[in-house]
């Protein structure tokens, strides 16, 4: 593994020092590309989505549900409940 300078070092602290608010903003911009997308696209960002969602802290079976129903409604609920903290 490559050794990193100081500067390196310390972004890459910050940056996963402010993981969960980069992710949060992420999914956000999911919900608008899903609605945009369609085909293969889609199905991108759909598992791009899921895997944002469990590291953010929702249960895997609902992250699972709504891949599967394929609506970005329901993410932007999910998406919504994380900034209210209730999630």
């Amino acid at each position: 593994m490559a050794d990193y300078s100081d500067y390196q070092k310390d972004v890459i602290r910050r940056y996963y020092d402010n993981r969960e608010q980069i992710d949060g903003e992420r999914l956000s911009e999911l919900v608008t590309n899903l609605f945009l997308s369609e085909g293969k696209k889609r199905l991108k960002l759909w598992e791009s989505a899921r895997e944002i969602m469990v590291r953010l802290g929702v249960p895997e079976s609902r992250a699972n549900h709504v891949v599967e129903t394929d609506n970005p409604v329901m993410l932007a609920e999910i998406v919504k409940d994380l900034q209210a903290g209730k999630i």
